[in-house]
């Protein structure tokens, strides 16, 4: 044998076994699904908010992103130090400036030339110099890490998002400040690791922003800060305890860590890359809210405005009119620990302020929306078997909500004129269009009464207080609140098929546009959402119908109605009425539910078809990619679920309707140590309806599945197909909460 091809042929086999060896490896070192987060998708408001890039740690106190109108937008004014409660309030600006004294620098805004965008690192390259700024976060601090490249004077700029406050400046390297904000302070402070040649305030006797200037030997300056809304003592605490070095790559990695063991909480095989990256940025998303500001050991409170001493969490900054309905609930699998703590710092808040809060944000109770649903996720939790709050202190604040409260929009506290109307005649009664208010507490101008929402969202809270009559051992109260919990069929008119106001005679009003009647009578929609809001009794619903088939025949119509107007025209009298299919409303909350109504009027398939094409429509891997406002997880939450093919319709029945996974298989590791998966099997991209369903092996007929089942852990395999089998699920209609066992605690 030739000795110089034996040398080479030893030469080839010896590589590839090496690319063998190194393919191996490769192949066990798993992508981290953090890869697939894109911060920006939803950076531009289809027609109101877009969803920022928030930097953070999961729902952790401290919350960063670039202070710009949008996605789209290339300049920066500033970063917050701390986004204080979900966009509404910020506190302490800041932005490193490049520049001599005599330009202005006050204003001066950053222009983006590029950013990297991910959940725990955020890093961008100005335009003008260079200059790159980079940030990382723990849970109370934060770290910003700037280079500059300009040949100028480098500056670091520091301000108040508000009037009230001040930023001063302590020897060479300290930066401290106090800034109010609704009603509350919070402070800060910073360590430079370069010294501060100067500092000039812009307005000496306001002190709103601080220009601090460091020499142009240090290319890189880094300012650590923590964040507090005790002291700047406390705030200099977190810092020490969350970033005692300098070591930037340290902290970054650490909060890698933290994202990617979230993440890898929830596996998903098959799908587009695409797909990938809605799923886990909508995850992502939904870690947002809530947010815990104990600061090791004592938390501020703005609901008795008192410092507390407490080694338990103090969760803030829910909007629960939006997250009752999927954020709360897909937490409640991930993390139930979690879900009770936060539930446990809305019964605090109702002890320290006299009332269980309706928005509950970090500056106190703002009581935005309609309904009492706190009460909504309260009894969710409690029939999923969340334990570890006090149901009979919840239940006595629920109640006194509901009965002694007032139910106008926007508002809470004692009840009124129209509270007592509602408490006596079981609806709540609307003025003619056009008419002037006649209640000084209704807001007039903008929100007014919402009279048909504000019956229905408070028929549906008040049938979660009944189911916890029991449980919290008020069993004398439970038939007092399921006669409220029908307090619906007050405005539903039956020869228009339609849920219509009253006056306070008793009389449908007249003219009356169910398209067009938005505020006076509904919550940011129309009737054609409102018709499917009693999420406690729908068969009672579609009986006032006239049945099953008639109810099915208004829900395609829903899908396929005319706005009645051009949409510019009908989105100046309905803004939050966007992702519009007929008028059906993709973009605002109330809507989310709806597709999977079809699983009780005997027709899954129809489920199957709609969320596929809503999910495919709406929610893209772009800049567009969502159709409203995302309300920190109200709407993502949304997604991680009906992506996975299942969706809780009524929070406080422990059940999820099966809708159309869009992966072929997805794994869910529990906290329990068991694991639930869904297998799509015979996957394909056309291949959208179910034609048989398994679950642990047994055959299942029914569009839906207990809460136990998925704690419990298992698999549900679902076969699907191109074309829709009509048979399968559509004889299981009824869903009641009399088929579930409400009072079996599940993580026992």
């Amino acid at each position: 044998m030739n000795v110089r091809f034996c040398e080479h042929l030893s030469c080839f086999l010896f590589a590839g076994i090496l690319l063998s060896i190194t393919s191996s490896v490769f192949a066990q070192v798993k992508q981290s699904n953090v890869s697939y987060v894109d911060p920006s998708i939803g950076g531009v408001g289809i027609i109101l908010e877009p969803a920022r890039p928030t930097v953070h740690l999961p729902n952790s106190m401290l919350r960063v992103y670039p202070i710009k109108k949008d996605q789209l937008d290339d300049r920066i004014s500033s970063f917050p130090l701390n986004v204080a409660s979900h966009r509404i309030a910020w506190v302490f600006s800041f932005l490193p400036v490049s520049g001599d004294e005599t330009e202005s620098l006050w204003d001066k805004n950053l222009i983006i030339e590029k950013e990297a965008l991910t959940p725990y690192y955020y890093k961008v390259t100005d335009e003008e110099y260079a200059d790159v700024v980079e940030f990382s976060p723990a849970e109370r601090s934060g770290y910003f890490k700037t280079t500059f490249n300009s040949p100028k004077k480098h500056h670091l700029r520091l301000g108040l998002f508000g009037k009230t406050g001040e930023v001063n400046v302590e020897g060479k390297r300290i930066v401290s400040g106090t800034e109010s904000f609704s009603g509350m302070k919070a402070y800060f402070y910073a360590e430079c690791d370069a010294d501060i040649i100067t500092s000039h305030y812009q307005s000496p006797t306001e002190k709103q922003q601080l220009l601090l200037a460091f020499s142009n030997n240090n290319k890189t300056v880094g300012f650590k800060y923590g964040i507090s809304y005790i002291s700047i003592e406390q705030a200099k605490q977190n810092l020490y305890r969350e970033i005692p070095s300098w070591n930037f790559s340290e902290l970054k990695h650490k909060a890698f860590l933290v994202w990617d063991k979230k993440f890898m909480q929830i596996n998903v095989k098959g799908g587009t890359l695409a797909q990938k990256r809605v799923f886990y940025t909508s995850l992502y998303r939904s870690y947002e809210r809530m947010v815990d500001i104990n600061e090791y050991g004592k938390y501020y409170s703005a609901y008795d405005h008192k410092i507390h001493e407490s080694k338990e969490p103090f969760f803030v900054d829910n909007w629960i009119w939006d997250n009752y309905i999927a954020l709360e609930p897909l937490h409640m699998i991930l993390d139930p620990k979690k879900e009770t703590e936060k539930i446990k710092s809305y019964i605090k808040m109702y002890e320290q302020g006299g009332w269980m809060p309706s928005f509950a944000v970090t500056f106190g109770d703002w009581p935005a929306m309609t309904g009492n649903h706190a009460a909504s996720w309260i009894a969710d939790a409690w029939f999923k078997g969340l334990r570890g709050f006090d149901v009979k202190k919840a239940y006595e604040g629920l109640k006194k909500n509901s009965l002694e409260g007032t139910l106008i929009p926007w508002k809470n506290g004692p009840a009124t004129v129209l509270d007592s109307f509602y408490n006596k005649n079981g609806y709540m009664p609307g003025l003619a269009m056009g008419e002037k208010e006649t209640v000084k507490e209704v807001e007039p101008t903008w929100e007014k009464r919402q009279a048909v929402s504000v019956t229905l969202e408070n028929s549906y809270s008040d049938w979660c207080i009944a189911q916890l009559a029991i449980p919290s051992g008020n069993q004398g109260d439970k038939e007092l609140f399921l006669k409220r919990a029908a307090y619906y069929k007050n405005v539903f008119r039956t020869e228009k098929g339609m849920m219509w106001p009253k006056d306070a005679e008793g009389k449908w009003i007249e003219p009356f546009n169910s398209k067009l009647a938005v505020r006076e009578y509904f919550t940011e929609n129309n009737a054609y959402t409102y018709n499917w809001h009693v999420k406690h009794d729908l068969q009672g619903v579609f009986q006032l119908m006239g049945g099953l088939k008639l109810a099915e025949n208004k829900l395609d119509q829903l899908f396929r109605e005319d706005l009645s107007l051009p949409k510019w025209k009908f989105w100046n009298i309905q803004p939050d009425a966007s992702g519009l299919v007929g008028q059906f409303v993709m973009g605002n909350e109330p809507s989310f539910h709806i597709p999977y109504l079809y699983n009780y009027l005997g027709a899954p398939w129809k489920t199957q078809k709609r969320i596929r094409m809503l999910l495919d429509t709406w929610f893209t891997d772009n800049l567009f990619g969502l159709p409203g406002d995302e309300d920190g997880g109200g709407m993502t939450s949304f997604v991680v679920f009906s992506m996975m093919g299942f969706f809780p319709v009524t929070p406080g029945i422990p059940v999820y309707n099966i809708g159309s996974p869009v992966f072929s298989e997805i794994d869910m590791s529990l906290p329990n140590g068991k694991s639930f998966k869904v297998i799509a099997k015979n996957y394909a991209v056309e291949h959208i309806y179910i034609q048989r369903a398994l679950l642990n092996g047994k055959e299942l007929t029914k569009p839906w599945f207990t809460h136990a089942d998925l704690v419990h852990g298992g698999t549900l395999e679902l076969f699907m197909g191109s074309e829709p089998n009509k048979r399968w699920g559509a004889l299981e209609t009824d869903i009641p909460p009399s088929n579930i066992n409400l009072n079996t605690s599940l993580y026992n």
